[in-house]
């Protein structure tokens, strides 16, 4: 499997990494996976919140010195309430 790419946020403040994490997930399909760093120290509670909030899978979470690193797969669907 080839490595997730990583997309850099880093720099960016909230609300902005969970907004164009988001906006980048829409373009990938079920199953693909994206590494994001951000230097928000908000990020830490507002990606994974985002990836339970919108079904996508919160592989890894990392603490990097000036900020996070997560890792990201895409889920099935975008939220429960889109399936019905």
């Amino acid at each position: 499997m080839p490595e997730a790419p990583t997309y850099d946020l880093r720099g960016l403040k909230c609300p902005l990494p969970v907004l164009k994490t988001r906006r980048r997930m829409a373009d990938l399909k079920p199953g693909d996976e994206l590494i994001v760093e951000t230097s928000d120290p908000l990020a830490g509670i507002d990606i994974p919140h985002f990836c339970n909030e919108d079904g996508h899978h919160l592989l890894a979470q990392e603490r990097l010195e000036g900020g996070h690193r997560f890792h990201i797969r895409k889920g099935e669907t975008e939220t429960e309430t889109e399936t019905g």
